[in-house]
C-alpha cells in the first residue's frame, strides 16, 4: 500500500498531537508526516503563550518532545505558510494537509477608547514576556496603576506577571530583556475587572491560588462582591472547582493588608464601559456595577464608577488568523469545518484539507480537548481515502529541495535540539534552568549550528542579576 503523506501546518500541541494520533490510528497505511512551523522552534503556545512561572507546563513539553524525538515526524521550522510554501505546493507533495495554526491574536473589546495609548492586547503582552521573536524587545511599562479586563487564566497570567517582583521570576526561563523591563516597572496597583461574580469566573483553582503566593503583594477583594444569589450558592455547593476558588477568595477577605508595596485588586460585577483618556492617553477605566439576575447571569445596575489607570490589558480571549488560500470565518476566527473537514463557501467539504485545535473549534478548552479534536480530525483523514489529493512527487527529498531552491533557511529537529541545548547552557551559566533566545535570526543561527554557545546580546545581564535575587526566590516560585 502506498505511503500516506500528510503535511501539518503548525507545530504546537494541536499539530503534534494530530501527528501522534495519525501515526497510531492510520491502520493499514504507512504514514509520513511533515510538520511546518513559522517559528524556528516548536511547541506553539506552550512555549510562547503561557507565563514562564508555570512549571507544570514542563510536563506538556515533555509529552510533545517525546512525539518529536521518535524521529518519525519531520519538522520544518522557520517556514511561513503562504510565503515560503503554499497550498498549491502542498498539493503537489502530500495527500492531505491539516491546519493547526491556533489562535494568537486578541479578540476585540468593543468599548469606546480602546484605541487610546496605554491600551494593549493581552496576547501581545504574553508574547513579549514569553520571548516571542516577532514582537518588539521592549515594552512600555511606565504605569503605576494598571487595569486587566477579563476573568480567565490569561487575565491572571498577565496580572501576576505585572504585579510580581521581577527578581522572583529569575528561576524561570524569562528572557533577560523581559526581566530588565519588568524590574524597571513602577507598578503599585493592578486592577482585574470581570463583569460577573466570583462564582462565575473562568479561572482555574491553581492559577487563582498562585496569586495569593506572590511576595510583597496584597490581594484585595471587596465584601460587596460576595453577597451571593441562589445560582451562585448552588454553583459553589455543586461544582468542586468553584467551591475551591470560593474558599481561596474567602480566605483573602480575612487577610491583613496594607504592608505590601504592591496590590492586586479583584473587581467582580464590574462591566467595562469606556477607556477614558486625555490627550490621546488612557487615564481611567469607567465601568458599571452589575448584579446577579437570578439565572446565573448579570444585569446592569446603572451605578457608574471610575478607577484611574495609566495602562489597560484586554484579556477577553484569543482570535484566529486567516491563511492564504484557505476558507476563514471572519466572525468566529476559525476555519469553517465539519468535525475537522474544511468546508468551502457553499458548505461543501474541500478534499484533502483539514483543521484541528483552536483554528478548528475556537480558543476554548484545554489539552484534553485538543487531543479529542485531533482524534476526530484524524479519523476523517483515514476514512476519506477516496478524496485524498493525488500528489506529483511524494519523495522525501522533494520539499527540502523546494525550500532550499527558494532560499528558505528552515530549521529541523536536530536544529531544535541545538537551540534547546544552547538555551539550557545559557541558563546553567547564569545559575538558572534556561534562558530563552529571543531574536529570530539568532534562533536560526544557533539551530543551524552557525553560532557558538555564548550568551546573546543582553542576556549577560541576567547572569549578573541572578546573584542579586533574594535568597529565597527559588522557594517562592517552586
Amino acid at each position: 500500500m502506498p505511503t500516506l503523506r500528510v503535511a501539518i501546518v503548525g507545530a504546537g500541541p494541536a499539530g503534534i498531537y494530530a501527528a501522534d494520533i495519525l501515526l497510531r490510528e492510520a491502520h493499514g497505511h504507512d504514514v509520513s508526516i511533515d510538520l511546518f512551523e513559522q517559528l524556528p522552534a516548536p511547541y506553539g503556545l506552550v512555549r510562547y503563550g503561557v507565563a514562564p512561572d508555570h512549571p507544570r507546563i514542563k510536563g506538556i513539553v515533555n509529552a510533545l518532545r517525546d512525539v518529536l524525538d521518535r524521529g518519525v515526524v519531520r519538522l520544518f521550522g522557520n517556514v511561513r505558510f503562504g510565503e515560503d510554501i503554499t497550498l498549491d505546493d502542498l498539493r503537489k507533495h502530500y495527500h492531505a494537509v491539516v491546519f493547526s495554526t491556533g489562535a494568537i491574536k486578541d479578540a476585540d473589546l468593543d468599548v469606546p477608547g480602546v484605541e487610546l495609548e496605554g491600551s494593549y492586547g493581552a496576547a501581545e503582552f504574553v508574547s513579549w514576556f514569553d520571548g516571542h521573536p516577532d514582537v518588539p524587545r521592549t515594552w512600555p511599562l511606565t504605569a503605576e496603576s494598571v487595569a486587566v479586563i477579563g476573568n480567565g487564566n490569561v487575565a491572571l497570567d498577565v496580572s501576576r506577571i505585572l504585579a510580581k517582583h521581577a527578581d522572583d521570576l529569575l528561576p524561570t526561563e524569562i528572557p533577560a530583556n523581559v526581566h530588565q523591563g519588568l524590574k524597571a516597572s513602577p507598578v503599585t496597583d493592578v486592577h482585574v475587572f470581570g463583569r460577573r461574580g466570583p462564582a462565575q469566573v473562568k479561572f482555574t483553582p491553581l492559577e487563582l491560588r498562585e496569586l495569593g503566593e506572590l511576595r510583597d503583594v496584597d490581594m484585595i477583594v471587596y465584601d460587596e462582591d460576595f453577597d451571593h444569589d441562589e445560582a451562585s450558592k448552588n454553583a459553589i455547593a455543586t461544582n468542586k472547582q468553584v467551591m475551591v476558588m470560593n474558599r481561596v477568595l474567602e480566605q483573602w477577605r480575612t487577610r491583613e493588608t496594607g504592608q505590601a508595596s504592591r496590590r492586586l485588586h479583584l473587581h467582580f460585577y464590574a462591566k467595562p464601559l469606556e477607556f477614558v483618556g486625555e490627550d490621546g492617553r488612557l487615564t481611567a477605566i469607567r465601568y458599571e456595577r452589575t448584579r446577579p439576575n437570578g439565572q446565573g447571569g448579570v444585569e446592569g445596575t446603572g451605578e457608574i464608577r471610575e478607577i484611574p489607570v495609566q495602562a489597560a490589558y484586554r484579556a477577553v480571549g484569543y482570535f484566529g488568523s486567516s491563511l492564504p488560500g484557505v476558507p476563514f470565518d471572519e466572525r468566529h476566527g476559525v476555519i469553517p469545518n465539519h468535525e475537522g473537514q474544511v468546508l468551502d463557501d457553499d458548505n461543501q467539504q474541500i478534499p484533502g484539507v483539514y483543521a484541528t485545535g483552536w483554528i478548528k473549534r475556537g480558543p476554548v478548552g484545554l489539552i484534553g480537548h485538543t487531543k479529542s479534536d485531533a482524534m476526530e480530525t484524524v479519523q476523517h483523514i483515514v476514512n476519506d481515502q477516496a478524496s485524498w489529493w493525488t500528489p506529483e512527487d511524494t519523495s522525501e527529498g522533494a520539499v527540502p529541495a523546494l525550500l532550499a531552491a527558494r532560499g528558505v533557511e528552515y530549521t529541523d529537529l536536530d536544529g531544535w535540539h541545538n537551540l534547546d541545548a544552547h538555551e539550557l547552557a545559557l541558563g546553567q551559566a547564569a545559575g538558572r534552568e534556561r534562558i530563552k533566545v529571543v531574536p529570530r535570526d539568532e534562533m536560526v543561527e544557533v539551530s543551524l549550528g552557525r553560532a557558538d554557545a555564548v550568551a546573546p546580546h543582553g542576556d549577560a545581564d541576567a547572569a549578573n542579576t541572578v546573584a542579586q535575587a533574594p535568597a529565597d526566590a527559588d522557594a517562592r516560585t517552586s
